[in-house]
């Protein structure tokens, strides 16, 4: 699967396409610790964010590479995002358009200026700590990030904490995902065998959690935090589409 993100990477680049690589398989580009034991795993899929304006240019340039629109899903989903299939090497590709939009809405629209084929490591960190139900797969991902990278402040060489700090500043349901996701990232670096980072790991969590509790908090976020967890402050997957 890296190998065919690079592959699919590439071709948008050398057909002036804007495209960058997300999920599990950007931290697999960008993180040497997931290639080996033990945050090494498999990839089922490949996901991508360009731009909206870029839909039917993105169509094309799939469709040459050999990957099949799903139609259906195109069809009431399209504006947002696209999905197509590679069924010959049983393959397939999430399209994200501007935003991604899961259990909150990240927009990425001025996030694909950075070079290189895949976000940067801040907005890989923050599509991972969004997701409120995480698995395994997605706290490995994270626990990658936080071994192979270091904080920043301002800058995408490393994971932008300012970044990160502002958008959470803002909005107090994406504070609370965030937070809550690094926590169970750090319990799940101390539980897992042979995971050498360990110990850097929950210092990283611990500089995130710190860092994101001094930014100062806008009037609609401390507004929303009275009301707190009594309301469902994420979206459901389902809901998302």
């Amino acid at each position: 699967m890296t190998d065919e993100a690079q592959r699919v990477a590439a071709a948008a680049e050398s057909a002036g396409v804007t495209l960058r690589v997300t999920g599990g398989v950007g931290v697999a580009l960008t993180c040497v610790s997931a290639s080996s034991h033990p945050l090494s795993r498999t990839y089922s899929d490949i996901d991508v964010v360009s731009h909206a304006k870029e839909r039917k240019a993105i169509i094309r340039l799939l469709e040459a590479l050999g990957y099949a629109a799903d139609e259906t899903f195109n069809a009431l989903h399209g504006a947002r995002r696209l999905f197509f299939w590679d069924s010959t090497n049983e393959r397939q590709l999430d399209v994200f358009l501007d935003k991604v939009e899961m259990c909150h809405v990240i927009d990425l629209r001025d996030r694909l200026q950075a070079p290189g084929p895949v976000l940067t490591p801040a907005d890989l960190l923050l599509m991972k700590l969004q997701v409120v139900e995480s698995n395994d797969k997605d706290l490995s991902d994270i626990v990658c990030l936080l071994t192979d990278k270091d904080f920043t402040h301002g800058s995408d060489v490393g994971i932008d904490l300012n970044y990160l700090a502002g958008l959470a500043s803002e909005d107090w349901g994406l504070w609370r995902t965030v937070t809550m996701v690094a926590e169970r990232a750090g319990t799940w670096a101390t539980h897992t065998a042979g995971l050498a980072s360990r110990d850097r790991v929950q210092r990283q969590v611990g500089e995130f959690l710190e860092v994101l509790e001094a930014e100062p908090k806008s009037r609609a976020w401390r507004l929303r935090a009275r009301i707190g967890e009594r309301k469902q402050w994420y979206m459901t997957p389902e809901a998302a589409h």
